[in-house]
Parts: structure tokens; sequence; C-alpha cells
């Protein structure tokens, strides 16, 4: 699970925009107004300042404002964490030629920058034609754009599935794009794993980032159909360092040392692939592990708040290290059980090892057997997968005490390009190019 995230990776990248624009949205003006909020002041700003920041990210923007589309990077990645998910994996259909997945590329992308701009997609959702199906299919009317993020990624099979190579792609495929492992414990459902596609939609409304996945899903019938979903909430990781440690459904800390969205050196060594790491399309991207994390909740609330401490090695009141005082005190790994998550997970343990996670927790009923099927569902941001995630996952495997109380019962892989720059240009562009 990663729950502690004790990682931190080549050139100086520009990380995430995620200030606020100066022009209103007629959406996000409906919103604030029927709210009765005065949010005037978070629109700040000229497009170019907020588009492109060099060094570093700012703090989160407030809620209801928006996060700029276009830019180096995807937004989302070392984005300021949301409060709420939607993820989505798609499978191109088998009727789908080059051209008409291009075509769908362009037309999400300009969905895409509509929406994360508290704009209603096309002619919107009701002054077309009355004849016709509305463009925009209406349940984020009157809503801000709430900080809404949407970022894609291509899956391995995009490139080769059932040895064909459908859409061209298989010489683009970079090495790193690996089919994972199977890691020891895991349990995965096939109708929860893989995916030609993946669109990450995160927001501070739920039905903002809903409303995201629907649009897309819905322009993309007859090329995309979706192959999973997750719903996830109450963000489990802080990507900046003003931002107080969540906690996850265990009660505990989660993501304590995650790489911070400001800390442009961190993310060029351990998040953006620079060049020379792969092909061409994929500088500046990052490529993204989605693991969705059953906890036996059941048997972890009838586990001891000692047993409890000990599976993690850390107290669960302040978050601190066996033997400190304070949640962010440089841990002493010897004074912890070396089966802690901690011990094994903590960079000092793995050669500085990092990863950057956007955890969010997930509750989705129950499992027929009258338990909750609850737990994380983990979104592992890194320059090579080859090099971070997978060796920290099989250390993990094999040793972690926490594994008395989850297991790994979904897995994707995808490579997440650079982000679109300008007007005019799309999602995969330098990979269909």
């Amino acid at each position: 699970m990663d729950a502690e995230n004790e990682q931190q990776n080549g050139t100086p990248a520009a990380a995430d925009a995620t200030g606020t624009r100066g022009a209103v949205s007629r959406r996000a003006v409906i919103g604030w107004a029927g709210a009765g909020v005065a949010l005037g002041a978070a629109a700040v700003g000229s497009v170019a300042a907020a588009t492109r920041q060099d060094d570093a990210v700012p703090a989160a923007a407030p809620v209801g404002a928006e996060v700029p589309f276009y830019g180096e990077h995807q937004a989302g990645i070392s984005t300021p964490v949301q409060d709420r998910l939607h993820f989505a994996a798609f499978d191109v259909s088998e009727k789908a030629t080059r051209e008409s997945l291009v075509k769908l590329l362009k037309e999400w992308t300009k969905a895409a920058a509509a929406m994360t701009g508290g704009r209603e997609v096309g002619t919107g959702a009701v002054p077309g034609s009355p004849e016709a199906p509305p463009d925009d299919t209406g349940e984020a009317l009157g809503l801000p754009a709430s900080r809404l993020t949407l970022t894609i990624g291509f899956g391995p099979s995009l490139f080769e599935k059932d040895g064909v190579d459908r859409f061209g792609l298989q010489a683009k495929r970079p090495e790193g794009l690996i089919d994972l492992p199977n890691f020891k414990g895991d349990k995965l459902d096939p109708t929860r794993s893989g995916g030609d596609l993946c669109v990450q939609a995160c927001a501070d409304d739920p039905q903002v980032a809903v409303h995201a996945i629907r649009n897309l899903a819905r322009i993309g019938m007859g090329t995309v159909n979706i192959r999973w979903s997750q719903l996830g909430f109450g963000k489990t990781s802080s990507t900046t360092p003003d931002e107080q440690t969540p906690r996850n459904l265990m009660g505990f800390k989660d993501g304590t040392h995650n790489i911070a969205g400001t800390d442009g050196a961190k993310l060029a060594d351990h998040v953006w692939a620079a060049p020379g790491d792969g092909p061409e399309w994929m500088t500046g991207g990052s490529y993204l592990v989605a693991r969705r994390i059953r906890m036996h909740i059941e048997t972890w609330d009838r586990a001891s708040l000692k047993d409890q401490e000990d599976t993690f090695g850390r107290t669960k009141g302040e978050g601190a290290p066996y033997g400190k005082g304070k949640e962010h005190d440089a841990p002493d790994l010897a004074a912890m059980p070396a089966t802690s998550h901690v011990a094994l997970a903590h960079p000092d343990a793995n050669s500085g090892l990092m990863i950057l996670r956007r955890g969010f927790s997930f509750t989705d009923g129950t499992d027929g057997l009258g338990r909750l099927d609850a737990g994380l569902f983990f979104l592992a941001y890194q320059r090579d997968t080859r090099k971070a995630f997978v060796p920290l996952q099989q250390k993990l495997a094999a040793s972690d005490k926490l594994n008395e109380y989850i297991q790994h019962v979904g897995s994707a892989h995808f490579a997440c390009p650079a982000g679109v720059r300008k007007p005019g240009e799309w999602w995969g562009q330098a990979l269909f190019g």
C-alpha cells in the first residue's frame, strides 16, 4: 500500500501549474452566485502566468477555482491533491481505427480543456437543438470548476494486444511501460485491472469529477468503452508541504514523506521522464501505477493499538516514528519492528527511492459476506516504474506486516505523456504524430 511513501529524482523540470485564471466561466459565475459566495479574489493572474511555472507549484487554489489545463506537464500529478476522485480505464473498440482514435483524442482534449475551465462541453447542456442530445450531460450546471484536473494515460495493450499492433504504435511503446509482474499476495480481479487508456479526474466536488468522466465516456461511445472505474474520497496524500497529512481508513496518517509538488528537483529526479529515458513523446510525462487495495477493516478493528502501531512503525495519534515525538521527525529505523511498513518503505531503507503518490480512500458497499468492501485506491507516479514501484512493492509484498490486513485486488500501468502546451494541440499528439 505504501501508506508511508517514505520515498523521494533528471533535468530540473516544471511542476504542474495550479494557479487560477482571470477569466470567469459561465458555469462558475452561476455556481458562485447561487451559493452567495464572493470568490472574485480567487480568480487572479493572467493565463500566461498561470499555465507555466518553471520552478514550483503554488499552494492549492481556493475551492471552486480553476487549475490550468495547458502546461509543460499534465495537471493532476504534482497538483495539490483534491478531495474527490473518479478514475476510469477504457478499452478501445475492436472496430476502432487509428483515425477514429485520433479523432476521439482531439475531441477529448477540447472537452477536458472546457470542463477544467468550468465550462460546458460543446454547445452545452441546454442551448442546442431540442431534437438532438445535448453536447453536455448537464449535472455540473451551476457548479464551479472545483479544481478539476483530468490526466490521461496509455496502457500496454494500446500498443499491442494479443500480439496485434492495432494502431501502428508498437514501435513507440516505451521500455518502461512494462506488464507489471505478479507480486506475492496479489489477488487481482481482471475486471478491475488493465485498460488501453485511463483518465484520472480529481476535483473538490464529487459531481464535477463524475461529470467529467461521464462526458468523456459519452463522447467516446462507439470508439471506447469503460473497462472499470473507481470513485475515491478524502484525499489520503498531500503534495504540498503546508498541507496536513490526511488519514487513511486505518486511522493512520498516510503519505508523510510524499514528494512535494513544489519540489522541482525531486520531481525531476523521481517523477518526470527526462530526455533519453525513452521515446521522445514521453519526455515530460510520467508512469502511473494504479492499485486497488482492499483493507480487511473488520480484522484491523479488532487489533490492539500496539499491534496497529507496530504494523506502521508510527504512533496513531501524532504519526511520529517510533522513538520520536513529531510526525516529520527523521525516523530511527532500528527503533521499530523490522517488518513495519515504515522500516521497509522509507527511502533510507531503499537507497533513496521515491514515488509520488495520490491515494484516495474508497468504500464500495459490502462484499456479500457482511464485510465492508473498503480500502485505498493507490496512484503512484514515477520516472521509471521498473526502478521505483516494482522493487518497492516486491519488498513490501515479501515482508510487510501490513499484508496481514490488506490485499491488492486491482492493478494497471499507464504511460502519461507530457502536458498539452497550448490550444490546438491534443492528448497523445506526439505519440500519434
